[in-house]
């Protein structure tokens, strides 16, 4: 087992330094394997142990660099006191201080939105999305554990894509018309929200869930069952 831990550590730190000296390689290179081999040999890492750190390439390279921004994110919400925010407010916060974590290397954020949008990297760019979703949402406080835990992350996961959208081309000082852009994006979905809550109070909603709308009792979020390779899961 301590031999396991200390392979473990090895792979994480040839990680973090592979990741660190790809900041100056990805501006040129975008996020390729051109850059992981310039960030290898910057950081020393020896190729096999870069291997094993990055074993699907430049993609896992770029999801790294997305992952770090969102634990970050997440130690950040972790120490500061939103409670005197209305919710919509801190869900606005926590998306602006994740674009802050960005900011500094907004280059790298653009290669990646290139890199994600190809066809073959789409569907890890949608999970990379649905981190930033999740972490938000977690280091908020949500507690839902039904079919609220997805639509909220779903719903999230576009507020936030289309935000990283305008705030790459937002040249405004500290990214306020970014800020402004949040805020409307989210008062869209609080108009939203409210017509969802009108819908549920009506008597047709109410028939359609004594009736084949129970079945959406059944989604639950993941974690509370048996492990499976989905996310969520179906109880019997």
């Amino acid at each position: 087992m301590a031999k396991k831990r200390t392979e473990a550590d090895h792979i994480a730190t040839a990680r973090a330094a592979i990741l660190a000296a790809a900041r100056d390689h990805v501006i040129f290179d975008g996020w390729s394997d051109e850059t992981l081999r310039a960030a290898r040999a910057d950081a020393g890492i020896d190729p096999d142990l870069a291997r094993l750190a990055f074993p699907r390439g430049a993609l896992d390279l770029a999801v790294a660099f997305h992952r770090e921004g969102d634990a970050r994110l997440a130690a950040i919400l972790a120490e500061t006191d939103l409670s005197p925010l209305r919710y919509s407010d801190r869900v606005a916060a926590a998306i602006m201080q994740r674009l802050d974590i960005a900011a500094p290397d907004r280059e790298a954020v653009r290669r990646g939105m290139a890199f994600f949008a190809l066809p073959q990297h789409m569907a890890e760019g949608s999970k990379c999305l649905w981190h930033t979703a999740d972490t938000i949402w977690t280091a908020l406080g949500d507690t839902s554990d039904d079919l609220n835990w997805y639509s909220k992350r779903l719903i999230l996961s576009g507020v936030y894509s289309s935000s990283v959208l305008y705030w790459l081309g937002d040249d405004s000082p500290d990214f306020a018309a970014t800020r402004a852009f949040v805020d409307r994006r989210i008062a869209n979905v609080m108009q939203f929200e409210k017509t969802k809550a009108r819908v549920k109070d009506s008597r047709i909603y109410g028939a359609f869930r004594r009736g084949p709308g129970r079945l959406l009792d059944a989604i639950k979020a993941p974690g509370q069952g048996a492990p499976m390779d989905l996310p969520g899961r179906w109880p019997r």
